[in-house]
């Protein structure tokens, strides 16, 4: 009898375990949706045309977007609508074909789609959803925000396929070659933004193909992609009309900064220094300037936010006034300590360059502190520029009064931590623009006046310990403009390292 019930109870509970584990095969995990991530749909491609169902498509038949195309710009592939959406927090794009009724859509309009049948492929170079009929289209709302990404043209090309039919802005660009007078924006023409360079291509037949081009804008522009056998540079970006462009002021820096020795061999005191080049002939003791530095190490005070800016004193910022001596255009430079040693105490002197700033920042306050400390900020230390942790700077201004609220000429930070802007109060450490920075927002065009504020987050890595960190790059003094952005590079330094050593090929050099 006990044998009977034992064996009644298994079979009893098999039957409940196999009903649950039936149960657990065939639960759905919820209602398929209905609408697929643009995200999603790009990465069904796999090389080879493939028609698109709720199958392929995991149950979906549908998807939304923001329409970014304008056709009556008149630069746009003819009958070609395009939108982006941003869901599973990827912006993505997807071109779709859909003849004349493409014109009956305005930039911000949002759409609902049924792709269910329509054929993914790539034609001329760009993926797209051909065989939508403009019934499948609906249009849900108008004037939505339409989203474009920053982005620099080496990434844009290294990743063309998150790119592609979404809006993005290339900041700081120029034409190359530089443009004349009485070139137009008509046909194709190459951009650079000191990172790479991208095809911008405009329509003979488009509204502002005849305008004039502008030496520099940051132009937002809707990715294409290009048949390999094409000339031009790939990706192709197009704008939609000739607000696309915005023309940037023509900032020309009388220096800029190329490299500092922020961690000499043995002791920093008084060894640290930077290099500078001319952009143009300056004689300091009648055009007076001044290199600051900032260095927010946790110990560094006054502590919190830089509300005085760049002239917050203490040990936050050190303060070197150039007041004599010249230079001549496309040489180099330096300010920092009066040991004037190219890696330490021990290491080789480099005196005989050019030092148009040389204090000794450990032994004493920043020049004039004491006789006009008005004027003047920075306390005796023994690290300049910070070694390791948080954020440290230089900037160079014109002339020596630096309040909150002045703005460099050039500025570079390396590193990003510590209290570097305080967007509740608006205080921070002025910027300029450079490759580095934007004092517009290039995408808005809002003020960011700050370090760390909207898109001002590049920052030069930290060096290595024993390395003149050198950065290269390449500035065009005519236009005001980087045709090749800096970078660190870490050059190592020993005692015997010579100064011809830091100034050579892979230097900053003027264009």
């Amino acid at each position: 009898m006990k044998k009977i019930l034992f064996y009644t109870l298994l079979l009893l509970c098999s039957a409940i375990l196999m009903q649950g584990c039936t149960k657990a095969n065939n639960y759905p995990g919820g209602v398929l949706a209905s609408v697929i991530a643009v995200a999603d749909i790009r990465t069904i491609y796999k090389g080879a045309d493939v028609t698109l169902d709720t199958k392929n498509m995991f149950g979906a038949h549908q998807m939304t977007g923001i329409v970014i195309s304008d056709a009556a710009g008149g630069n746009m592939p003819t009958g070609l609508l395009v939108v982006q959406n941003n869901r599973r927090a990827k912006l993505r794009g997807i071109s779709i074909p859909l003849g004349a009724a493409a014109s009956s859509y305005a930039p911000g309009d949002s759409v609902l789609i049924d792709i269910t049948g329509g054929v993914l492929k790539r034609v001329n170079g760009t993926l797209q959803i051909t065989g939508i009929q403009p019934a499948a289209v609906t249009k849900v709302s108008s004037n939505n925000t339409i989203a474009s990404q920053k982005v620099a043209t080496n990434t844009l090309r290294a990743s063309l396929d998150n790119y592609e039919s979404t809006l993005v802005t290339i900041s700081k660009a120029g034409f190359d070659p530089l443009p004349t007078s009485t070139d137009t924006y008509a046909g194709d023409k190459v951009i650079s933004d000191g990172y790479g360079k991208v095809t911008l291509h405009t329509e003979a037949s488009a509204a502002f193909a005849g305008k004039n081009l502008p030496l520099s804008a940051n132009f937002a522009a809707i990715v294409f992609g290009a048949d390999s056998s094409s000339s031009t540079v790939i990706p192709q970006l197009r704008m939609r009309t000739i607000d696309d462009a915005f023309i940037l002021a023509t900032d020309i820096a009388p220096m800029v900064i190329s490299g500092f020795l922020n961690d000499p061999a043995g002791t920093d005191a008084n060894y640290e220094y930077i290099q500078l080049l001319a952009t143009r002939d300056i004689d300091f003791s009648t055009e007076n300037f001044t290199l600051v530095t900032t260095n927010n190490a946790g110990a560094s005070t006054p502590s919190g936010y830089p509300v005085n800016g760049w002239a917050m004193g203490d040990l936050r910022t050190y303060k070197i006034e150039l007041k004599s001596g010249k230079v001549t255009k496309g040489t180099y430079f330096y300010v920092g300590g009066t040991g004037k040693k190219i890696d330490g105490s021990a290491s080789t002197d480099i005196s005989s360059s050019n030092w148009i700033g040389a204090f000794n920042y450990s032994t004493a306050n920043s020049p004039n502190f004491n006789s006009d400390p008005s004027s003047a900020f920075g306390t005796k230390t023994s690290n300049l520029l910070a070694n390791s942790g948080n954020a440290a700077g230089v900037a160079v201004f014109t002339g020596t009064n630096i309040t909150a609220a002045s703005k460099p000429v050039d500025v570079i930070f390396y590193g990003t931590g510590g209290n570097l802007y305080d967007a509740s109060a608006n205080v921070g450490y002025r910027i300029t623009n450079n490759d580095f920075y934007d004092v517009k927002n290039p995408v808005t065009q809002a003020d960011q006046p700050f370090n760390r504020q909207g898109t001002n987050t590049a920052a030069c890595t930290l060096p290595v310990s024993g390395s003149f960190a050198q950065l290269g790059g390449e500035y065009n003094p005519a236009i005001g403009r980087w045709t090749l952005s800096r970078s660190t590079t870490n050059l190592p330094l020993s005692n015997s390292s010579v100064i011809t050593d830091i100034e050579g090929d892979k230097a900053t050099k003027l264009k």
